[in-house]
């Protein structure tokens, strides 16, 4: 169990958006993209453009369902940091339990965010650029391992299907007896 008495925790609705950033300011631009191929398939459409309609109605699927996309890869990384954050309390820093979340940039932010609001922030990032990790590292690793990873079911589950995880202790509770 942990012993250090805990940072300030910030608000559940701040940690969700801290956790998934990337994942929101994504989101912003798949929303302003698929605005402007929605204005531009409306335009090929009422002019009768059939072969720039098509086109645009391609443009405009594939970034709408970004939107939706991006709203459940949010969801699920903010799964994987409440676990996070219950196995470090549990555990304190664990090569372990950081290696769980070292697969792609969005899991490692995840992780980040839990053991900055444990106060083991450090000793993460320590660890992961022990391992070789590096800011720029975006594109999930699995992805560059295995390129048919878009139809295997443990992609989906894990990108964008992540189980309900219930936190087992109350931070917020915890930090305000730490502190008294």
């Amino acid at each position: 169990m942990f012993t250090k008495s805990l940072p300030p925790q910030p608000s559940i609705f701040v940690s969700y958006f801290r956790v998934g950033r990337l994942l929101y300011l994504s989101l912003i631009l798949f929303v302003l993209e698929s605005w402007l191929y929605w204005e531009a398939l409306y335009r090929a459409y009422h002019e009768s453009y059939f072969l720039w309609g098509l086109f645009w109605g391609w443009c405009f699927m594939f970034s709408f369902v970004h939107i939706y996309l991006v709203l459940m890869d949010g969801w699920s990384r903010y799964q994987n940091y409440k676990r996070a954050k219950d196995q470090f309390f549990m555990y304190g820093f664990n090569e372990r339990i950081a290696e769980t979340y070292i697969s792609s940039k969005c899991q490692r932010m995840a992780a980040e965010v839990a053991a900055e609001e444990l106060g083991i922030k450090e000793e993460l990032k320590n660890y992961y650029r022990s391992r070789g990790v590096r800011w720029f590292h975006y594109i999930p690793y699995f992805m560059l391992r295995d390129p048919v990873f878009l139809f295997k079911k443990s992609f989906w589950s894990r990108t964008f299907l992540e189980k309900n995880y219930k936190s087992k202790f109350n931070f917020h509770t915890i930090q305000l007896e730490s502190s008294i």
